[in-house]
């Protein structure tokens, strides 16, 4: 299996841009944190001109007959692990 292959995620493609080129390697590993509100986080980032990997965007995500919401962004830390906080933005029929 080729690197882009792998680096191909249902609906989404990462690529290794944000990868550390020498040891510790977060490869791979994406990890989402539920918190209660996103905009605390998103300043202290912005505070510390820190870049994010993919902006705050509002997504929906089929689950069974209906959608599941969330309000999220994405971040790689130090170690190029892709830290994705979200809030939950409830549930809606499916469109």
């Amino acid at each position: 299996m080729s690197q882009d292959s792998r680096d191909l995620v249902l609906g989404r493609t990462f690529g290794n841009k944000h990868l550390p080129t020498e040891y510790p390697f977060g490869r791979g590993l994406n990890v989402q944190i539920r918190v209660s509100s996103v905009e605390l986080i998103l300043a202290a980032l912005h505070a510390a001109n820190v870049t994010l990997y993919l902006p705050l965007e509002e997504k929906w995500y089929r689950n069974g007959e209906t959608e599941a919401g969330n309000r999220q962004f994405v971040v790689a830390d130090p170690d190029g692990y892709l830290l994705r906080f979200y809030e939950d933005l409830g549930s809606r029929p499916l469109r």
